[in-house]
């Protein structure tokens, strides 16, 4: 990965399908207003009229643009920026959620030592001599730290974070890359060299597209960022249609021009047999003489996927499919994309690898009318000269050595036992809530509490912060000045936003980076680049060091109106001119091979995962009124809204049925972030876990339904 600061330096028309969904609004459109209660424990805001102000939205990496209404330092709403280039007015509802979210009743205020409110000062200095005596006794990597989706979005916080952890020589990193989605780099650096390509789709000039386990309406976006994706979708249909192949009709299938409902994980059936056979005819060899190794080697790989095996294994009808390898020959080259239908199972690296095989034996990487790799505005990874990887993992740690060290961090399956292990006896725990996202719940929430320290940065109250020795209240979205580094490679184009803090931190939080920075100063380290002094230094400053580097100077990304800096087409060749090894797509890497001959038949009836609407993986939960339903088909005999019992070989949990013919028969939908039912306990790291990238398994597991 790049630095965290830099150190020195002709279309045809189609029918449109009918309008969204009668239980949904339509697009741009709110489904009510999200606003703050008369009497928030929060200092009265001064008197006077209250005042918009533009930012974006850090939830997820459709950073759709939001206008902020305030009263002094009250946030009043939050609604969509009809003036935003990007998301054109459009925002979720998790979005329009933030003035809740700000104000949340359980909203971290104070530091909190073993337990009691504290200061800051004494607080860090526990922490700190607590962490030098670890470090003396047992070494670095006897800290370890764990950081998650909900530091994602604070560049300048979880830079320092990370710097923290790597002043003081601690290899124990874990992320939440290695929860639900780690074959996307696994895949990326096996085929491409490089573990962060990212292929977008083209949505100036695609003629197909095909999403495979994935729901963007929902989700927007899944390593790509899509605001208003139903505008998007339906754009995409005026110039080719949209195919969905996914065992649920999800609100993304309901407004595709076709939908494929498969057996839950069979998906690699159907792509193999359109890999096969687009091998046979309708690949573009001319592309793939100049940028490809390894072709033989993928068809011999393939061909035992024939149609009547895809039709067996997928109960898909055969003339469906023969519809779809149609319109993928037709379009010549397509948009392919997948999601957690996709990532969290137990076939998700043969998937994806097939899934890129697809798009590379088309022709469709790095070329116009397929999918593009966007370079960064800040990043400008279309400059940078490569040194690419062979694809071989480092060993994993002490207690776990056979599960594999990838892209600078260890699985999260491997730190239960680092800790168990006595190899790990610190965590730092950024932005994330391991209790409901780590297997074995209860396993899990022993070794917490047997370790020395458990430290946690977080804005709101988690089901793991009870469990903290020092807890850090640090400042949320609208309390901080941000853009969007390295997420603005998942952009549907090359363009970069700004945004001032909207309120100042309130209570007595502190910015993530000065609280990380501020410890490093009081165990001797340095966190901050160039030696910069936290007690001296804005959240501006450190940004104006990232957008230094920039396609524009720094004035310009951080006086931007409205914050988006220019906006330009799609950019393309520069991954097959400088990154790829030897300009040329590595077609079939020996691990996914080996993992494609040696598949387990399907189980008449798994687990599958389910984002929804109004929540963030555990954030946003308890604000709308959503909760975590078991989706089933009718034909279970459990009746709607009944208790349902969920058991795999690994434990159980009860939930409420919802009962739909929306999902397919074989499918049990339970969405994940919920503490009561927690899918974690359906999970286990001592086995079920990918010996690839050792994520465990938490789609594709077999599971059996009873009345709860």
């Amino acid at each position: 990965m790049p630095a965290a600061w830099p150190e020195g330096e002709p279309e045809k028309t189609r029918t449109v399908p009918a309008a969204w969904p009668e239980d949904k609004p339509p697009e741009n459109q709110p489904e009510e207003s999200h606003s703050v209660p008369a009497a928030w424990p929060e200092d009265k805001p001064p008197e006077g009229q209250p005042e918009e102000t533009h930012s974006f939205c850090r939830i997820c990496t459709a950073m759709c643009g939001i206008t902020v209404t305030v009263d002094g330092n009250r946030v009043l709403r939050v609604r969509g920026d009809q003036a935003h280039p990007l998301s054109r007015g459009y925002t979720c509802p998790k979005g329009r959620a933030l003035a809740e979210w700000h104000h949340h009743p359980q909203r971290l205020d104070h530091p909190r030592l073993d337990g009691r409110d504290t200061s800051w000062d004494r607080c860090l200095d526990d922490l700190a001599g607590r962490l030098v005596a670890i470090i003396d006794e047992s070494g670095p990597d006897a800290v370890a730290m764990y950081l998650a989706s909900g530091s994602a979005y604070d560049t300048n916080g979880r830079r320092a974070a990370e710097r923290f952890l790597t002043a003081i020589g601690s290899r124990q990193k874990y992320t939440a890359t290695t929860i639900d989605t780690p074959m996307r780099p696994l895949v990326a650096e096996l085929m491409g060299g490089w573990s962060g390509l990212t292929p977008i789709w083209d949505q100036q000039a695609a003629r197909l597209l095909v999403l495979v386990g994935t729901n963007p309406v929902v989700s927007h976006g899944h390593g790509n960022g899509l605001a208003d994706p139903v505008r998007r979708l339906r754009a995409q249909q005026e110039r080719g249609p949209v195919w969905v192949i996914d065992p649920r009709r999800t609100e993304t299938a309901r407004i595709a021009d076709r939908h494929l409902a498969p057996r839950p994980g069979t998906d690699h059936l159907i792509l193999g047999w359109l890999v096969r056979e687009i091998l046979q005819s309708g690949a573009d060899r001319d592309y793939l003489d100049s940028h490809a190794t390894g072709t033989d080697e993928l068809a011999e790989a393939v061909a035992p996927f024939t149609l009547e095996r895809a039709v067996a294994g997928t109960g898909v009808d055969g003339d469906d499919l023969i519809e779809l390898l149609d319109a993928v020959r037709t379009a010549g080259r397509l948009a392919v994309l997948s999601g957690t239908g996709v990532s969290m199972g137990r076939h998700a690296n043969v998937t994806e690898w097939l899934l890129w095989a697809l798009a590379i034996v088309t022709g469709s990487y790095d070329r116009p009318g397929g999918m593009w790799f966007n370079p960064g505005y800040l990043m400008q990874l279309d400059t940078r000269n490569w040194q690419t990887s062979d694809g071989h993992p480092e060993p994993g740690p002490a207690s776990r050595p056979e599960l594999p060290r990838r892209f600078g961090e260890y699985p999260c399956a491997a730190l239960v036992s680092e800790i168990e292990a006595g190899n790990v006896r610190a965590l730092l725990v950024v932005g994330g809530n391991p209790l409901i996202a780590f297997p074995d719940r209860d396993r899990t929430r022993a070794a917490l509490a047997g370790l020395d320290v458990l430290a946690i940065a977080d804005v709101v109250e988690t089901d793991t912060t009870g469990a903290a020795t020092h807890l850090l209240p640090v400042a949320g979205q609208l309390e901080r000045a941000d853009i969007p580094w390295m997420l603005d490679a998942y952009q549907p184009q090359v363009a970069t936003q700004y945004t001032p803090a909207v309120v100042p931190p309130g209570a007595d939080r502190k910015l993530m980076w000065r609280a990380f920075a501020e410890l490093g100063q009081r165990m001797g380290v340095g966190v901050l680049p160039r030696g910069i002094d936290p007690e001296t230094t804005t959240d501006e400053d450190l940004l104006a060091l990232i957008a230094g580097r920039g396609r524009r100077d720094t004035a310009t990304v951080l006086g931007a109106r409205r914050g988006i800096v220019d906006i330009t087409a799609p950019v393309h060749g520069w991954v097959l001119n400088r990154v790829l090894p030897n300009r040329r797509w590595r077609l079939a890497p020996e691990p996914l091979v080996a993992q494609l001959t040696d598949l387990d038949d399907p189980e008449p009836l798994v687990l599958v995962p389910r984002r929804q609407m109004r929540t963030m993986n555990g954030q946003l939960r308890d604000l709308g009124g959503v909760g975590p339903e078991v989706l089933i088909h009718p034909d279970h005999g459990i009746a709607d809204g009944q208790p349902v019992r969920v058991r795999s070989a690994h434990g159980e949990l009860v939930g409420k049925a919802r009962t739909s013919d929306e999902i397919a028969p074989g499918a049990v939908s339970i969405p994940h972030g919920w503490a009561d039912p927690n899918v974690c306990t359906l999970t286990t790291a001592g086995s079920d876990v990918d010996p690839l990238t050792g994520m465990v398994l938490q789609s594709g597991l077999p599971v059996t339904l009873s009345p709860g």
